[in-house]
């Protein structure tokens, strides 16, 4: 596999072992695996990657905008509030970060197709970046999964199963089938490194200083291992000072992860019934779920559960005050105002909300939540 110099391999996130890449999980305790890099060789913030530019698969995801939001600030009380819009990367969402990598690493183990079970924008994600690596892919999704996102899975040329039911019977599917294929499915150590990017450029963003902290939607929990090793690893690189806290925002019906993290579990339980109309972060069983309450709790961060009636009206207010978003974003906005409310801000603090799906995939929801206010 030819990697940066950076690159020192994988390491588990639970046990800290070191493991060669090509590895889904830890074999000594099955953790979740992440890209480990050589702080003595990261000068800038672009060295924090694995695959160097010639072999890295890219459909240009990533550099996406901080948009300030100083009507929200004002509301919370805060120095300021800025929205990293990841609805503006190519399939439309923050996934491309995360499967551009995984994809990449799987071409460089001669794979010929990869797959994965997807609520929707992972299977549309992976299908651009497999098409444009040159290879097959094939999206398990459950039947509730948006249209958009079934429609452009095939017209990046990927395969897709739908599956009757929810998520959970998805993930099923995908882990009985025979067929061949390279995973890339939630939990991948590559796909972690989205988050890694994530973290990277919101230090760009913010002129080299860390936000103070950071409100991210949650379904599987990676892009927050992600943005706590890569902000940790900036600050061992001389590159930053701190670690923002960080919050995991989920929706109340649907919150493995925020209830642990608020009950002070290490671990999270698997949701029996979950049920929102927050489809991509409906996820009972997050594949990075400790790590993720790690990370959470590594950073002096907390988790919140959000109603839906409050993400919707948070996405509509979203859109009103700054970038386009939709019911996922909400999902941050309504959590920053519920954060608010407990003290989490100090007046000078910083506040970055992250959005990861551009507003037009979801309107639908949103249009719907308008005309029951009789709009």
């Amino acid at each position: 596999m030819e990697t940066t110099a950076a690159f020192r391999g994988l390491v588990c996130t639970a046990c800290e072992e070191a493991v060669d890449p090509g590895v889904e999980r830890c074999p000594d305790c099955g953790g979740v695996l992440a890209p480990d890099y050589d702080p003595d060789a990261v000068e800038t913030t672009a060295a924090l990657t694995p695959f160097p530019d010639p072999v890295a698969v890219s459909i240009d995801d990533g550099d996406t905008p901080l948009v300030s939001v100083p009507e929200l600030a004002a509301e919370l009380g805060v120095d300021s509030v800025g929205i990293k819009d990841e609805g503006r990367n190519p399939t439309g969402s923050l996934t491309d970060r995360k499967l551009a990598p995984a994809v990449t690493a799987a071409v460089q183990q001669d794979a010929a197709r990869v797959a994965t079970p997807s609520t929707g924008n992972g299977a549309q994600a992976a299908a651009a970046a497999a098409a444009r690596a040159g290879i097959d892919s094939k999206g398990f999704v459950p039947s509730r999964c948006p249209f958009v996102n079934k429609a452009m899975v095939n017209v990046h040329g990927g395969d897709m199963r739908v599956v009757e039911g929810r998520y959970s019977d998805a993930v099923a599917v995908f882990e009985d089938s025979d067929e061949e294929f390279a995973p890339v499915a939630p939990g991948h150590p590559f796909r972690i490194q989205g988050g890694v990017s994530l973290a990277m450029e919101l230090l760009d963003d913010c002129g080299g200083t860390a936000p103070d902290a950071v409100v991210h939607p949650t379904g599987h929990g990676e892009t927050l291992v992600g943005l706590a090793r890569g902000f940790e690893l900036a600050v061992s690189a001389g590159l930053a000072e701190g670690v923002p806290r960080l919050y995991a925002a989920q929706p109340e019906s649907s919150a493995p992860i925020a209830d642990a993290v608020r009950e002070g579990d290490d671990a999270p339980s698997e949701v029996e019934f979950p049920d929102t109309i927050v489809g991509p972060l409906e996820v009972p069983a997050p594949a990075a779920g400790r790590a993720a309450i790690g990370a959470v709790e590594s950073s002096g961060g907390d988790g919140v559960a959000v109603s839906d009636k409050d993400t919707l009206q948070g996405a509509v207010d979203g859109c009103e005050m700054g970038p386009e978003i939709g019911a996922t974003g909400g999902t941050a906005v309504g959590g920053v105002r519920a954060l608010s409310d407990r003290d989490a801000f100090d007046p000078e603090d910083r506040v970055v909300l992250v959005n990861p799906v551009a507003g037009s995939k979801e309107g639908d929801l949103l249009r719907s939540h308008l005309m029951s206010q009789g709009l």
